[in-house]
């Protein structure tokens, strides 16, 4: 099983989706980029998440967003969530599995907004989709987020609380999993479209 160095969430609220994710980039055990955005917009009304390989991550995330802009000037109209979720997977399908010197492992949490209302999808590195009603977590801090999320999480919740639920949940990853660390950034999708609500940084340096 490959595993991924990071902590990514999701929570479905009943006004809207938020994701969250830590900051901190690994290389083996060296702490590579300590300020690395993990979430951000791809659309007016869709963001993502990302967790695997940086290379590979940053190329797919940008040509997801040439993609959606394509075809909404092809169809004359704008992509459903739905729509968005599978061209990514494909993405994914035909990345992992072309010979490479360097397998290509990198997974995705796609939340969005259409005219049917919010939906949060899981993107796995192998092209696969999973749409979520309530949370999911990525990366190799997920087991301490879902605790979390598991224990505290209520259908029906706020967008502002699931703001607070989601950084508790990055925390405890931070917390225990040593490649999840140094801040926390929160994307929100909401009436208002997809937004940064919170950046923060952790210092851990000892200042004498």
């Amino acid at each position: 099983m490959i595993k991924t160095g990071t902590t990514t969430i999701g929570i479905v609220c009943k006004d809207g989706i938020v994701l969250a994710a830590d900051k901190r980039v690994t290389a083996g055990n060296l702490i590579a980029n300590r300020r690395f955005h993990k979430v951000f917009p791809i659309t007016e009304t869709m963001a993502v998440t990302v967790a695997g390989l940086v290379s590979d991550a940053q190329l797919i995330s940008k040509l997801i967003k040439a993609e959606l802009k394509l075809k909404d000037l092809q169809t004359n109209r704008t992509s459903t969530v739905k729509e968005a979720a599978n061209l990514l997977a494909g993405m994914l399908y035909s990345n992992i599995r072309k010979m490479s010197m360097v397998q290509s492992v990198v997974g995705f949490l796609l939340g969005g907004k259409d005219e049917s209302g919010y939906h949060l999808y899981d993107l796995g590195i192998d092209g696969s989709t999973a749409e979520h009603e309530d949370f999911v977590s990525d990366g190799s801090g997920s087991v301490f987020a879902l605790g979390v999320l598991e224990t505290l999480y209520k259908k029906g919740i706020s967008i502002d609380e699931g703001i607070k639920l989601a950084v508790k949940a990055v925390n405890a990853a931070i917390q225990r999993d040593n490649c999840s660390g140094n801040g926390i950034d929160v994307v929100t999708i909401s009436a208002s479209g997809a937004q940064q609500v919170l950046e923060k940084e952790i210092n851990t340096r000892l200042e004498l």
